[in-house]
């Protein structure tokens, strides 16, 4: 399979034709063995590659189910009308743009309307989630939690709420990070940045016996339970003491505000673990280069798709 492409240019030249995509999709869906979309059917003797006049096509038939089926069935790709050499291309750019993409960019760079590549991109971006299954983290481990939003003077006068509170679940998003040294970066949205939910999320993400480093955020106390506990004490002016320092993540933080400001401009919280999906899937894989990346994400369109969530 085709894999080896730093720009565009040669993205396309490696898949010159729209059948030369959906051969490359094919090979990696059926990697192991043909199955049924529809059904999942193993039996390769029952899921046939259909034909016309005798020249083989691009659709196949179950003689379980006795459905019909594409290679798109079953993935980010299901019914939509845009090319697979269109897709390749978005995914090349969401996946090797350091702060992301803009639909709106997107949309004048692909020749397609704004509206589209805002589905495309989302999409996407459900593709870039991390499973819940992954290994946890281990051995030296940042955590951090940090407000993202729009500051309140900058609001238009509608939206003022007159609080003065900057870091409040009712002005901003909260956003939880775990970075492993050397390892994974894994980040969501939190509800509040109780002891009980900070709490949670590290003995969900964090293997015991660990070391944990964070800030002197009182939600944290009870981490020394499970973990050798090590923080730093923002308020006194200390950001680095020996090994105990969260300047990875909050590094992270500064790389995700940049697209949030400087891309996007604004992010609705409800999208806004999508949008960190797609900031984590290019991080965990910064040591491949871009035909790899494009070939990971490429690798994970298969799967259920939550078409319904996904409105403005």
């Amino acid at each position: 399979m085709i894999q080896s492409f730093k720009t565009l240019p040669q993205l396309f030249a490696a898949f010159p034709t729209e059948q030369s995509a959906i051969d490359h999709l094919t090979a990696i869906r059926f990697a192991k063995g043909r199955f049924c979309a529809l059904c999942g059917c193993t039996d390769e003797g029952k899921v046939k590659r259909m034909s016309s006049a005798g020249v083989p096509t691009n659709q196949y038939k179950c003689y379980a189910c006795r459905g019909k089926f594409t290679i798109k069935v079953g993935t980010i790709f299901q019914d939509t009308k845009l090319p697979l050499r269109t897709w390749f291309a978005a995914i090349w750019m969401i996946t090797n743009h350091p702060k992301g993409i803009a639909s709106t960019t997107l949309a004048t760079d692909l020749g397609i309307t704004q509206k589209t590549a805002w589905f495309v991109l989302h999409r996407l971006r459900h593709a870039a989630r991390t499973d819940s299954f992954n290994a946890p983290l281990s051995g030296e481990v940042e955590v951090d939690e940090t407000f993202v939003g729009g500051r309140e003077h900058n609001k238009h006068q509608s939206k003022k709420t007159g609080s003065k509170r900057g870091h409040s679940v009712e002005l901003k998003t909260v956003v939880m990070g775990l970075k492993e040294r050397g390892g994974e970066v894994r980040a969501g949205v939190i509800d509040n940045v109780r002891a009980g939910t900070l709490r949670h999320i590290v003995q969900q993400n964090v293997a015991k016996g660990s070391t944990v480093y964070t800030d002197e955020h009182q939600g944290y106390n009870d981490l020394r339970h499970d973990y050798d506990h090590q923080r730093i004490s923002h308020r006194k002016g200390e950001y680095v003491r020996g090994a105990a320092t969260t300047n990875g993540i909050e590094s992270i933080w500064a790389l995700f505000k940049r697209q949030y400001v400087g891309t996007h401009h604004w992010i609705s919280p409800k999208h806004m673990d999508a949008y960190l999906n797609e900031m984590t899937f290019r991080l965990n894989r910064r040591e491949m280069d871009k035909g790899q990346r494009h070939m990971a994400l490429l690798s994970q369109v298969e799967g259920p798709m939550p078409w319904k969530v996904l409105t403005a």
